[in-house]
């Protein structure tokens, strides 16, 4: 097993666990457990082979919904015993992140051959799951924390690619572009790094338009 269906399946694992720990927050039975698991594990990578025009992954190896019941169903029956879900919840996203982004940005590339489409694929797949996961459990959205959240991910496939491109073995490229999405994520998470935003401006006056 390389290096590149380790970090998938620990993706599809970790996004899995998140979505069942929303569920645990919901007070959900088991079955809103395994659907939140499950949508949040494979939403992200579901989006990017119907893009790329490939064989949906968990069509082809049903293993991986079988991955996020078992999640599901471990959640369920330990989540009581965490102090702060929606912080495991967070650092979990974080890894998850990580990983499934890069794998994306692997599949993009191996599909492909475009620098910029394995970016956008890493992106894509790193990023969904958990904006399906907060939509459907009624969270606040991950994207409108201030947090640096897909740069993270943006420079885990950039590095990846990068680093792929020029020679590097998968093993070395994919670890370089999960380690630089985990550091900047995980930074984000303990000191609050962000990215300068809007600032809003007030708007002219229609009768100065002229």
């Amino acid at each position: 097993m390389n290096s590149a269906i380790l970090l998938d399946l620990l993706g599809i694992a970790l996004f899995a666990a998140t979505g069942a720990l929303s569920a645990s927050r919901k007070e959900l039975d088991i079955i809103g457990f395994l659907f939140l698991a499950t949508v949040t594990g494979i939403g992200g990578g579901t989006a990017r082979d119907l893009i790329l025009g490939v064989p949906v992954f968990w069509v082809e190896q049903p293993l991986y919904i079988l991955i996020c019941a078992v999640t599901a169903a471990g959640v369920f029956f330990t989540a009581h015993l965490l102090e702060s879900r929606y912080r495991l919840l967070l650092w979990l996203d974080a890894v998850a992140l990580a990983a499934y982004g890069v794998f994306g940005a692997y599949k993009g590339l191996l599909v492909t051959g475009s620098p910029i489409i394995a970016v956008v694929m890493g992106m894509l797949t790193g990023t969904l799951g958990g904006i399906l996961r907060d939509v459907l459990a009624g969270e606040p959205s991950v994207l409108m924390r201030k947090e640096i959240y897909i740069t993270a991910v943006l420079a885990g496939g950039l590095i990846y690619v990068a680093t792929s491109l020029a020679g590097l073995a998968l093993p070395l490229a994919a670890g370089a572009g999960f380690a630089v999405a985990l550091f900047i994520r995980s930074g984000a998470l303990a000191f609050g790094w962000s990215l300068p935003s809007y600032k809003a401006r007030p708007g002219r006056n229609p009768e100065d338009i002229l």
